[in-house]
């Protein structure tokens, strides 16, 4: 919607005319309008249209998943670095289906930029063991799915791991 730093100057500028409703004395209009700031604060570290994105990827729906990040027009200036790491994660995932090279381009981009949470990362880099055991890329397949081992800490890719080594086995 905007630009990062234009939510934060709006968000500035909403929290002082909550001063000014404070001071005078108007308690409950100032609480609302710091909620309003507030949002405008989220949207900055959460960047609205990443968050529709994974709205529709929890649905199965890639198409309305690639709409809600077109959107995004220039990624490494309209978001911050986390952000813009799970905006090419998405990417990733999303081109996985199609086109495995562009694929492993986002993925590569987006664990080169970091992710929030471990077990995203986990399954950014068993995506991309999956890209090379298909492209006959053993020994880097073996080593991305090691990292990913490390970073399930609770065990949610344990089945898809599997399936892997058993399909490694087969090369």
């Amino acid at each position: 919607m905007f630009n990062k730093n234009i939510k934060l100057v709006l968000a500035g500028l909403i929290s002082i005319w909550a001063v000014y409703e404070f001071s005078q004395g108007n308690i409950m209009n100032g609480i609302s309008i710091l909620l309003l700031a507030g949002i405008f604060i989220l949207f900055y570290f959460k960047n609205e249209f990443i968050l529709l994105a994974f709205l529709q990827l929890r649905k199965q729906n890639f198409d309305g998943a690639k709409k809600w990040l077109g959107y995004i027009k220039n990624p490494s200036s309209a978001l911050i670095q986390k952000q813009e790491g799970y905006y090419n994660y998405l990417q990733g995932i999303m081109l996985s289906q199609t086109n495995i090279t562009q694929a492993e381009k986002f993925l590569k981009k987006a664990v080169k930029l970091g992710l929030s949470m471990s077990h995203d990362l986990a399954m950014a880099k068993l995506q991309l063991a999956g890209i090379a055991m298909t492209k006959r890329r053993k020994r880097e397949a073996t080593n991305l799915m090691a990292e990913a081992k490390k970073l399930d800490k609770h065990g949610v890719l344990k089945e898809q791991m599997q399936m892997m080594k058993q399909q490694m086995k087969k090369i």
